[in-house]
């Protein structure tokens, strides 16, 4: 099947689910073992199955069938969030001692996990001082684990080049792992480019209507985690499960496994069936909904571009932008919905400018249907210090707009009209 094809009918056959052509929902605990035997073989890894859904889920079950085969990955694990399967792509082969190397322009919350919570947990996640693949060679030493990026950064949309900083990633045998939330599989599936694992908050595109959170690992299945030894909660003995390998039971799934058998079963952040129904039912409508978006932030950008009460546009679709040539790279068909800009007049007229909109709404999500307008500085980053918020590209002037589905009219007459109003001061 091709992507659109993908969108409505992977994972889901409406013979094993009562014929029916939408995916039930399964809104159950726990699933009947049959017989002790099955029941054993269950608990062993050995058979396949559902026990509680906090481990699996039908209605979940379909949903990571989905998104694996529309990234390319040969497994997928949803989560209750987006924070949630990036804690868990990262614990899942890092311990106490060991370190992660990270953009340094990542989301707020994933810097305060990284900074703040990790560190509390003895992993330390150093930030790469730039953005080229040699500034993250430069921090890798023989306790890092992972490299950790977002493919079009929130919010300072940065592009970092994936094939090259995977090269160097497998160079030193350790796994690129990328945050692929703002592109959606639709605009770039970074496992083509040399990715090992994506992560996605499915609260955003892949839901795309502000109803559901969620999140999501997808396992390329490429990596070679006996190869470097550095991974031996992979490739020795897990005693929490009889002793079973997992390189060695479940072969190129073996990450995606234990991701569910270990960290999943241990810290329970399992999405709610009906929230995976959700977004299941806003997925199936993504390759129309990003077409949009990104026909309309291009035009949106470039009026803005062009308008005096703007000092600068940050989009990578635009042609001056210095992402223009790695976007055309890795995502040819668009770059999303979110722009960055900054309001001449700074804090002060920032402030007024958003107290002045009316159809964009004031909120921290992105990927909706609906126009969403963020002051980073004052929200989303403002657990960040001075010197953090600076390297994340946030500034008392900038303001991210999440680009909906309106009338493209409607949103630039609202934008010029609170514009001018930001400026009487």
């Amino acid at each position: 099947m091709k992507f659109d094809t993908k969108l409505l009918h992977a994972g889901h056959n409406p013979k094993e689910h009562q014929m029916c052509i939408n995916v039930p929902i399964y809104p159950t605990t726990a699933f009947d073992f049959d017989d002790v035997e099955r029941g054993a073989g269950l608990f062993d890894l050995k058979v396949a199955g559902d026990i509680y859904t906090r481990l699996s889920n039908p209605t979940n079950n379909i949903l990571e069938t989905r998104l694996a085969e529309l990234e390319g990955g040969v497994g997928a694990l949803s989560f209750s969030s987006g924070q949630a399967a990036t804690t868990a792509a990262i614990l899942n082969i890092t311990s106490a001692g060991e370190e992660v190397v990270a953009a340094s322009t990542l989301y707020g919350g994933t810097c305060n996990l990284f900074s703040s919570t990790f560190k509390k947990l003895g992993i330390n996640v150093k930030f790469a001082k730039g953005e080229e693949p040699e500034d993250f060679e430069r921090e890798i030493t023989d306790k890092t684990r992972c490299i950790f990026i977002e493919l079009l950064s929130n919010p300072a949309l940065n592009i970092i080049d994936i094939e090259k900083l995977a090269e160097v990633a497998h160079r030193h045998g350790i796994p690129l792992i990328v945050d692929n939330t703002i592109p959606s599989p639709y605009l770039c599936r970074p496992i083509e480019w040399g990715a090992d694992i994506v992560v996605h908050s499915t609260t955003k595109y892949i839901s795309g209507h502000g109803n559901a959170m969620g999140g999501a690992i997808i396992d390329s299945g490429n990596f070679d985690w006996a190869a470097s030894g550095k991974y031996p909660e992979l490739t020795t003995p897990d005693e929490s499960y009889h002793g079973i390998v997992y390189t060695e039971a479940f072969g190129k799934s073996a990450y995606i496994v234990k991701a569910r058998a270990q960290i999943l079963r241990d810290m329970g952040a399992c999405p709610s069936p009906f929230n995976s129904y959700l977004t299941i039912s806003g997925l199936e409508t993504l390759s129309l909904r990003m077409r949009r978006h990104c026909d309309s932030a291009l035009k949106i950008a470039e009026w803005l571009e062009a308008h005096p009460s703007i000092s600068w546009v940050n989009y990578p679709g635009l042609k001056s932008s210095k992402y223009y040539e790695l976007a055309q790279k890795y995502t040819p068909k668009g770059c999303s919905s979110i722009i960055g800009f900054g309001l001449k007049g700074g804090a002060r007229a920032g402030e007024k400018f958003i107290n002045s909109l009316t159809i964009p709404i004031h909120t921290t999500n992105i990927g909706d249907t609906r126009s969403i307008i963020t002051y980073p500085y004052l929200t989303t980053h403002r657990q960040l210090s001075d010197e953090q918020k600076v390297a994340c590209g946030v500034t008392d002037d900038f303001m991210r707009f999440s680009v909906g589905l309106e009338d493209i009219d409607d949103i630039i007459e609202d934008l010029e009209r609170a514009i001018k109003l930001s400026q009487c001061i």
